[in-house]
């Protein structure tokens, strides 16, 4: 059975993938943790996976050499109508482009930084997406999660690359909230943006980063599921809005979070 894609919506987190050394350390560990089959695809340096959650490609996987000294990260594509201009965009407002645009078989594709050193990427799909697509939601990634030195700056970069006040409607609300920025998309919080990230510290987990957060039916057994799987749990369980979150670490430094809960 063909399977289908998580849609590219502009402006809204469309797509997560993860860099490693491994393609398959990382299908061992997260194919069982998370429920997910692979099928191989093209990655930007060499052998690749997409993962699927039921017949819905939701996740790409792109090994690099050893040698490379690449980090092994889950980085989060934006959707967005023109790669080349926004990239203009993030160049004019103090980012960085590292990679791209590049053409590849979903768009075109390319890798930034925001100006406080968090690590994005955009796609531009070739085709519109059709219906009520909702991003990330096809599968087990329910929404991402900026920190970084001030939230308020950050939102007005993306703001300035990806159009998020231009783009408010019903559907599409930005929330600026005392300590927070929120990026609603029909109904459901798809991004949050929080400051007190510090760039210079040794520790990655306080740097400036978007964080990938996987939704799982029983956190505590995630992370047991995890631990025998070579993963270390990083941040304990903890109550929150969203749900019962915590934050993981896979065999390969990979940093992520799963949240049970969440609606």
């Amino acid at each position: 059975m063909p399977h289908t894609r998580t849609a590219c919506l502009p402006g809204v987190p469309s797509w997560v993938s993860l860099t490693t050394r491994s393609l398959d350390a990382a299908m061992d560990f997260y194919g069982p943790l998370l429920g997910w089959r692979f099928e191989p695809a093209q990655g930007r340096c060499g052998a690749g996976a997409r993962a699927l959650a039921g017949e819905t490609a939701i996740a790409g996987i792109n090994a690099v050499a050893p040698e490379w000294e690449l980090p092994v990260t889950w980085t989060t594509y934006f959707g967005i109508e023109s790669a080349d201009a926004a990239v203009a965009r993030i160049q004019e407002r103090g980012g960085t482009v590292a990679v791209g645009p590049l053409e590849s078989e979903a768009g075109r594709l390319a890798l930034a930084a925001d100006p406080a050193g968090a690590a994005f990427g955009l796609w531009e799909c070739h085709a519109a997406p059709r219906g009520n697509a909702s991003p990330l939601l096809g599968g087990t990634a329910v929404w991402v999660e900026l920190r970084t030195r001030d939230a308020f700056e950050a939102a007005f970069f993306y703001d300035g690359v990806l159009d998020w006040d231009r783009r408010r409607s019903a559907e599409y609300v930005i929330r600026w909230e005392e300590d927070r920025v929120v990026l609603d998309f029909h109904g459901s919080t798809v991004a949050t943006l929080y400051g007190g990230a510090v760039e210079a510290t040794a520790d990655p987990r306080l740097r400036p980063r978007w964080t990938v957060f996987f939704s799982v039916p029983d956190t505590e057994a995630t992370l047991r599921t995890a631990e025998k799987l070579g993963g270390q749990t990083i941040d304990q369980p903890s109550r929150t809005a969203f749900g019962r979150m915590a934050t993981l670490r896979d065999p390969e430094g990979g940093v992520f979070c799963v949240v049970s809960g969440h609606s």
